[in-house]
């Protein structure tokens, strides 16, 4: 299957979603490049951006998850990039 690389970018504004979102991150753990999260403090949310190499239904329903989540928005960025998928 076909995969590919894209980033995430999720705003958190409930504090009390977190802990579901980093459970949606560990179920797709395997796909996940790296992570960065930036607490900004002053406005009282959270900035994560994720870097994913996955196929394109996996990286939909991720993404449909975290959007799903009350008071997280995210949005995804497709690199053109197209590998094959070695996690079967």
């Amino acid at each position: 299957m076909e995969t590919r690389v894209a980033v995430m970018s999720v705003i958190v504004e409930n504090p009390d979603s977190v802990a579901m979102l980093n459970e949606l991150l560990h179920e797709y753990s395997s796909y996940i490049i790296g992570r960065m999260g930036i607490p900004y403090r002053e406005k009282n949310i959270n900035i994560i951006s994720i870097a994913l190499d996955a196929p394109q239904n996996t990286l939909s329903s991720l993404a449909g998850k975290i959007g799903n989540l009350n008071g997280v928005s995210v949005k995804t960025a497709y690199s053109s990039v197209i590998g094959t998928d070695t996690k079967k």
